[in-house]
């Protein structure tokens, strides 16, 4: 598989041979853009390394790691991921894991992760365990669409409650937060459910531009804003106005039934604040 960053190909080309030369390794494999064929100049490089399990203390991630490319960064995220920049400022994540169970931990992957061309992800797998796996993740059931609509509706219902509320504390940014976090995801999902969009469903964002409709993108730009207290109340009514009209075709379309009187309770709180 190539991308259109050679940079990127030739650093996973690196990757498979440094994985293939240390014994103490079981099995890597990449998921990520690049995996998707949608890698570019910007992307970064991720990958779940399983080390055999005796020697699992003493291996050294950023060493290993250091074997692609010189290292600017390596740490531990809060996710506890080996998270590294390299010296030409392309980022990796690398989940460092026992190879015991690990055929196991691919296959919690289903519904999450879609390797299309699973050959190419799988750089490593001394055993045999990891290809068979791979290949049922080459495509990613499409959503239960009643049933998901269900729940966005309802997530959105929760976390613009939670955001309503804060907001009427006095607490701006801790709103202007929870609206990027919280909410879009949620909404960005239902509208892509709506659409018949879902190619990017595991990341909404991702994409949005080219895969929704511009009116869609417009009603999206404008649940954003400053850090403003103005601002942030203007995008709070504009992102619940969405919301319900999102949650309106929602239930014409799967049969679903909003719960109306909380819609109108929230509606009504952010008119008074």
């Amino acid at each position: 598989m190539s991308s259109s960053s050679p940079l990127l190909d030739a650093r996973v080309h690196r990757l498979r041979q440094v994985a293939h030369a240390d014994p103490r390794l079981d099995g890597v494999v990449l998921y990520g853009s690049w995996t998707l064929g949608e890698a570019d100049a910007h992307s970064d490089i991720e990958a779940y390394v399983f080390v055999l399990d005796e020697h699992l203390d003493e291996f050294d991630g950023a060493e290993f790691v250091s074997r692609l490319a010189p290292l600017a960064l390596a740490y531990t995220n809060m996710f506890g991921i080996l998270a590294v920049v390299f010296d030409d400022l392309m980022r990796g994540e690398f989940h460092v894991e026992p190879a015991s169970g690990s055929a196991e931990q691919l296959a919690g992957w289903r519904g999450l992760v879609r390797l299309p061309e699973p050959d190419r992800a799988v750089l490593l797998d001394r055993r045999g365990l990891l290809g068979p796996v791979a290949k049922e993740l080459a495509d990613v059931p499409a959503p239960d669409e009643a049933v998901t609509a269900r729940q966005l509706v309802d997530e959105l219902t929760n976390w613009t409650l939670m955001v309503t509320q804060v907001l009427a504390r006095g607490e701006t940014a801790r709103a202007h937060a929870g609206l990027a976090s919280m909410v879009a995801p949620h909404q960005l999902k239902l509208c892509r459910l709506l659409r018949g969009s879902t190619e990017h469903w595991l990341t909404p964002s991702r994409a949005l531009e080219a895969d929704l409709p511009a009116e869609d993108v417009a009603r999206y730009a404008a649940t954003t804003s400053t850090l403003d207290p103005a601002s942030v109340r203007a995008a709070v009514r504009e992102s619940w106005r969405w919301s319900r009209e999102l949650a309106d075709e929602a239930a014409a379309r799967w049969g679903l039934a909003p719960a109306e009187q909380l819609h109108q309770d929230i509606t009504e709180l952010l008119r008074k604040g």
